[in-house]
C-alpha cells in the first residue's frame, strides 16, 4: 500500500510517499523560516497562505523525483492537529479534496504521533514498548509507547515547552529565528561553570517539567551581564546545560519507573547535540533512538509513516466524504 503524507501544522510544508513493503520512497519539504524570521516568530496568516502556495508544487516535485503517479496512491494521510488552525486547514482541505476525487481512503494523523514514530524511519529502529521523550517548540512530554495508538502520558511541562524556552531565551540574547539552533551554536563558545542557573522540578518526585522560571532567571542574568559576546556565550552555555540536565534526569526517571530499556527522542530539540551526548553518557545499558536530523523538525515522512502503520491496522481510516475537521488542540492520549 502506497501512502501520500501531507504535513502543514505550522511553518513547514512537507509531503512524502511511504510504501508498506519498501519503506520511505521520497519526501520534499519547504521551510518558512526565512519568511517568518523578519517578524521574530511564526505569523499564522502568512504561514497558511504559504502552505497554499507550496503544497501542490511540492507534490508534483515528489512525484517527479520518485517516478510515481497520482493514480498509484492507495491512501492519503494528513496532519489533523494539533497546530495552527489555518495551517492545518490547508492540509486537511487539500487532502480531503484529493482523496474524494480519487475515491481513496484518508487518514487523519496526530502531529505528535508522527514525531513519536519518526525514529521508525531509521535503521536500526526501536521495537515496542519504549519510552518517548517528545521535545519540541510546543511540547515537552514523556510517553510510554506500547504500540500504534497505545500511548500513556507519564509527564509533561506545566508551562513553557523546552523548545519554546530555547526560542524565547535566544530572542533575549539578540539571536535570530528560530532561536534554538542559534542558541546552541552560541553555547559552543561558552565557558562551563561561569554562570549557574536553576534546574526547575529536577527533584519534584514526578515526571513533569517546568521551564518558565528558568527562562526568567536567564533573563535576569542577561540584564546583569550583557556587555560582551563572551558573557552572552557563557549565559547560552548555562541555559542549555540546565535544560538538558532536566531532560536527561526526567528521562532516566521514566525509564527507571517503567523498567523499559529503550528511549526514543523526537521533536526539534532532539537535534540538540548536547542533549544527545548527555543521554548517551548517562544512560548506559539503555538503547537510545534518535530520528535522522532531517526528520527531527516537522516533515511529511513521519505523517506518511504514521498513516501507513494505521492503514495496516485499519485504525483511524476514513472513507472520503468531502468533509473534514482540524484540531488545533488535541491530546495524544485522546486518539
Amino acid at each position: 500500500m502506497l501512502v501520500l503524507g501531507i504535513e502543514t501544522s505550522c511553518d513547514e510544508t512537507g509531503v512524502a510517499l511511504y510504501d508498506t513493503d519498501h519503506g520511505l520512497l521520497g519526501h520534499t519539504l519547504h521551510s518558512q523560516v526565512d519568511m517568518h524570521s523578519e517578524y521574530g516568530g511564526v505569523v499564522p496568516e502568512l504561514a497558511s497562505r504559504d502552505h497554499i502556495r507550496r503544497v501542490l508544487p511540492l507534490i508534483r516535485q515528489l512525484f517527479g523525483q520518485t517516478d510515481i503517479s497520482l493514480e498509484s496512491i492507495d491512501a492519503i494521510a494528513y496532519t489533523q492537529g494539533p497546530g495552527l488552525a489555518g495551517a492545518l486547514l490547508t492540509g486537511a482541505s487539500f487532502s480531503s479534496a484529493l482523496a474524494f476525487a480519487r475515491h481513496i481512503p484518508i487518514l487523519n494523523i496526530h502531529h505528535l504521533e508522527g514525531h513519536l514514530l519518526s525514529p521508525l524511519l531509521s535503521d536500526p529502529a526501536p521495537c515496542f514498548p519504549f519510552i518517548a521523550l517528545l521535545v519540541s517548540g510546543g511540547h515537552t512530554q514523556l510517553m510510554r509507547v506500547d504500540g500504534i495508538g497505545q500511548y500513556q502520558l507519564l509527564g509533561e511541562t506545566v508551562d513553557d515547552a523546552a523548545g519554546e524556552a530555547f526560542d524565547k531565551t535566544a530572542k533575549l540574547l539578540g539571536l535570530g529565528y528560530p532561536g534554538g539552533k542559534f542558541l546552541a551554536e552560541l553555547a559552543t563558545q561558552g565557558q562551563m561553570g561561569r554562570f549557574k542557573l536553576p534546574r526547575p522540578m529536577l527533584n519534584s518526585n514526578d515526571l513533569n517539567f517546568s521551564f518558565s522560571g528558568l527562562k526568567t532567571a536567564t533573563a535576569l542574568l542577561i540584564h546583569q551581564h550583557k556587555t560582551s559576546s563572551q558573557d552572552r556565550a557563557d549565559i547560552a552555555y548555562a541555559f542549555e546545560d540546565a535544560v538538558t540536565d532536566v531532560l536527561v534526569k526526567k528521562s532516566t526517571a521514566a525509564l527507571n519507573f517503567t523498567g523499559l530499556k529503550q528511549l526514543v527522542v523526537a521533536g526539534g530539540v532532539g537535534a540538540n547535540s548536547r542533549l544527545r551526548k548527555k543521554l548517551q553518557h548517562h544512560l548506559g545499558g539503555i538503547s537510545i533512538f534518535f530520528p535522522e536530523l532531517e526528520f527531527c523538525t516537522d516533515n511529511g515522512a513521519m505523517i506518511a509513516l504514521a498513516g501507513a502503520l494505521r492503514l495496516q491496522q485499519c485504525n483511524g481510516l476514513h472513507e472520503p466524504s468531502g468533509s473534514f475537521t482540524v484540531k488545533a488542540r488535541w491530546n495524544l492520549e485522546d486518539l
